[in-house]
């Protein structure tokens, strides 16, 4: 049978199957959610959970094949789980359709995954659908995902208002699998709750990573509307316009130096060692090398000696503005200067 995420609570209520197939980015929870199923759980006579995670194509199927063959004489009932990281091969495709047609006695198999929309026709998912449950779990847009947010939370029986879910799809930058992580640790430490979106403010881990390098790798690397909300961020949370600053002219002046060195070196990677630019300032600017002319990298120079004097208050003028003008011509929005 196929299910959803949402009906599979439904579906264990009814009685465990023997093979399970999650796919999709909400997985993670559905995995738990099996794990704690009455007749899942490690108790006296159950063997211990065995995950075999096999990350590449390389993995031993016979070795699990006999294993899942020897139950313990002390035992009575055994999980096997196994996530891929890649869609099988034609190999392991075939051993997983053996293992979902014939599970091994007294075993429940559980396997999970992100696959393509087009693998799901594979005839090894086929036989986790037909012999087993295959749990698919549907993308979840941005627009869609503070009803998502309320909906999960409802079920843990704690209410959110509109604002406050929105506020969270927003720090989660729509990430599907940080929002479910979000939602958990919220429904744990405030349980019953009606949570507004200050108090949602409060609580919530900031995934989006406010913080002013990450405003200069998204600028440098041509995400304008990243960048702005992370500058938007920033100044929600308090930081001052200078420390902004501060950061955007490390890379800038960075960026100015390994243009100026790059055409007497041999290499890009050895203009950046002579420039004394770490590798994981390197990517933003890299891009950010494909894309500005030197007279483009200089103007921007420029707008930032102005933008800094703005927020010393020696030049009369928002500094704000100013600063949001700068980030969204570094990021590749064309703004008059």
């Amino acid at each position: 049978m196929r299910t959803s995420p949402e009906a599979l609570p439904a579906g264990l209520a009814r009685g465990l199957r023997q093979a399970y197939l999650v796919n999709g980015r909400g997985a993670p929870a559905d995995r738990r959610g099996l794990r704690r199923h009455p007749a899942s759980r490690p108790q006296p006579g159950f063997t211990p959970t065995a995950r075999c995670i096999s990350s590449s194509a390389v993995f031993d199927w016979n070795a699990l094949l006999a294993d899942s063959a020897n139950l313990s004489l002390f035992a009575s009932r055994r999980l096997i789980e196994l996530k891929f990281a890649s869609a099988p091969d034609a190999a392991s495709g075939s051993a997983l359709a053996g293992l979902a047609e014939h599970p091994p006695a007294d075993t429940v198999l559980l396997v999970s995954g992100e696959l393509e929309r087009k693998s799901l026709g594979n005839a090894w998912v086929k036989a986790f659908e037909e012999h087993g449950v295959l749990v698919v779990t549907q993308t979840v847009e941005r627009a869609a995902l503070p009803g998502w947010i309320r909906e999960r939370l409802g079920r843990r029986g704690v209410s959110i208002e509109p604002a406050a879910a929105e506020l969270l799809a927003d720090r989660v930058e729509g990430n599907l699998l940080a929002a479910q992580q979000e939602v958990e640790r919220i429904a744990l430490l405030m349980p019953g709750a009606s949570l507004a979106a200050a108090e949602v403010a409060g609580l919530v881990a900031d995934n989006a990573r406010y913080d002013v390098f990450e405003l200069s790798a998204a600028a440098f690397s041509g995400q304008p509307a990243r960048a702005l909300r992370i500058l938007s961020g920033l100044r929600a949370e308090g930081r001052e316009p200078p420390l902004i600053l501060w950061a955007l002219l490390q890379d800038l002046r960075g960026l100015s130096r390994v243009a100026l060195r790059a055409g007497r070196e041999r290499s890009l990677e050895d203009a950046f060692r002579a420039e004394q630019v770490w590798s994981n300032r390197q990517g933003p600017l890299r891009v950010a090398l494909t894309r500005m002319t030197r007279p483009q990298i200089d103007a921007l120079l420029t707008t930032s000696a102005r933008v800094d004097r703005l927020a010393k208050g020696s030049l009369r003028g928002d500094a704000w503005v100013a600063l949001e003008s700068l980030v969204a011509r570094i990021a590749g929005v064309g703004l008059a200067a």
